[in-house]
């Protein structure tokens, strides 16, 4: 397994989100795979997170300060945008629906471009009311719902190319933005057992339990997304190839940036 520092994360303040304040649930000690402390430390920002910092199989250490995930930004403080363009965060992918859009505005810092792609705005309406709460359904749908791969796809490319750190949220930090992450990890090289872990961590850091669908994740939900990629495009490989349009040259260029 992939490793960081083993230390206690510091939570971030301020979890509130549009729809409600998220319950306060005790968690247990972070998984080894948790680097000295991941959390931007914002304070109406939630699930706020660097995902640098991990080992991949061959050796490589994903790079830190060029990768941000998050919850919505409609609730960030001006010591919050100031800090985010303090980390140079120049591109700001919304993964939200425009609904979700309508309720909380994104504020950007300043210095960024603002982007939205829409993950699961085409899927059928049962999927779209499963946004906040997740589920097997919600996460086969970022694989099979249309406009989806375009949505993950427009980030893993600015990636490549971007001057300045990418943040990529949605509503809550941890489904669209958990598949984001995963599939970014994985494509890295890292293994799934880690993968797995960092997911995880939007328990610890929304204070949820993965018992509770409204403000946790379970890993569950994202083997059903990697099932799904199994069984639409036969393997990870194959997804990125023919799912997300990616070419050799591409992933090429996003490992040799964000890989040290």
């Amino acid at each position: 397994m992939a490793t960081r520092f083993r230390v206690p994360v510091a939570m971030a303040a301020g979890l509130a989100v549009a729809f409600g304040p998220v319950a306060i649930i005790a968690q247990a000690d972070p998984p080894a795979a948790v680097v000295a402390d991941p959390s931007l430390h914002l304070q109406g920002v939630q699930n706020a997170r660097d995902i640098g910092g991990y080992r991949t199989t061959d050796g490589r250490i994903v790079r830190t300060g060029l990768v941000y995930r998050t919850g919505q930004l409609n609730n960030a403080t001006p010591e919050d945008l100031a800090a985010l363009t303090g980390r140079r965060v120049r591109s700001v992918h919304d993964l939200r629906t425009v609904y979700e859009r309508a309720l909380g505005p994104d504020r950007v810092p300043a210095g960024a471009t603002a982007h939205w792609a829409d993950v699961i705005g085409q899927a059928p309406p049962e999927v779209i009311a499963t946004t906040l709460t997740g589920g097997d359904g919600l996460y086969r749908a970022f694989i099979t719902a249309p406009g989806a791969n375009e949505a993950f796809a427009s980030v893993l490319r600015d990636l490549i190319g971007a001057d300045g750190a990418v943040l990529f949220h949605c509503t809550a930090g941890k489904d669209r933005t958990g598949w984001t992450a995963a599939v970014l990890l994985t494509l890295l090289g890292v293994d799934r057992a880690t993968v797995t872990e960092d997911y995880l961590l939007s328990n610890r850091f929304r204070n949820a339990s993965e018992n509770d669908p409204l403000n946790g994740v379970q890993g569950s939900w994202l083997d059903a997304a990697f099932d799904q990629v199994d069984r639409t495009y036969g393997s990870f490989d194959a997804y990125v190839r023919d799912g997300l349009g990616l070419t050799g040259a591409d992933i090429a260029a996003l490992r040799d940036r964000l890989l040290g």
